[in-house]
C-alpha cells in the first residue's frame, strides 16, 4: 500500500518539476531577467546550452511520471535517466557557478544556489525512492501489457 501512495507523490513531483522546467525555459526565451542570475555574456551563452540538456531531463521526468500513473514497469528506467540527467546538470551548473563566482553575485547567485540545492535533492531523492523500490517498480506492468 505504500508503494503505491509513494509512487502516486513521486508521479506528482515528476509533472510539478517538468511544468516547472517548461516555464523556466519560457521565462528565459520570453523574459530572460526573471530567471537570469547574471547578465554576463560568458552567463547568458553558457545558459543558452542548457536548452536540450534540460529538455532531455525533462523528458525522462515525464515519461516516469507517466509510467508511474499507468503503472509501468518502464518508470524504473525513466527514473533512473532522470537521476542520471539531474545529477550530471547538477554538476556542471555548480562548476561553472564556482568558477564564475555566481552565488556571491547578488540575489540572482542565491537564486542560482537554491536551484542547484533543488536540483541536487530531487536527484539524491530520486534515486533513494527508485533504489529502494526497484523491486516493485520490476513488478509493475510490461510494455505489452
Amino acid at each position: 500500500m505504500e508503494f503505491e501512495r509513494s509512487s502516486g507523490r513521486w508521479a506528482n513531483i515528476c509533472f510539478l518539476v517538468t511544468g516547472i522546467m517548461i516555464a523556466f525555459w519560457a521565462a528565459w526565451f520570453g523574459h530572460r531577467s526573471l530567471v537570469a542570475s547574471s547578465n554576463t555574456e560568458v552567463y547568458i551563452g553558457f545558459e543558452n546550452s542548457f536548452p536540450a540538456p534540460d529538455a532531455w531531463l525533462t523528458l525522462c521526468l515525464l515519461g516516469a511520471g507517466i509510467s508511474l500513473r499507468k503503472r509501468k514497469s518502464l518508470a524504473l528506467l525513466w527514473l533512473l535517466l532522470a537521476a542520471g540527467a539531474g545529477g550530471y546538470l547538477f554538476f556542471i551548473d555548480v562548476a561553472f557557478d564556482l568558477e564564475h563566482g555566481i552565488w556571491t553575485s547578488g540575489a540572482g547567485g542565491l537564486i542560482e544556489l537554491g536551484i542547484n540545492l533543488l536540483t541536487v535533492t530531487l536527484t539524491a531523492a530520486i534515486i533513494r525512492w527508485t533504489w529502494r523500490n526497484r523491486l516493485e517498480l520490476q513488478g509493475l506492468k510490461q510494455l505489452e501489457d
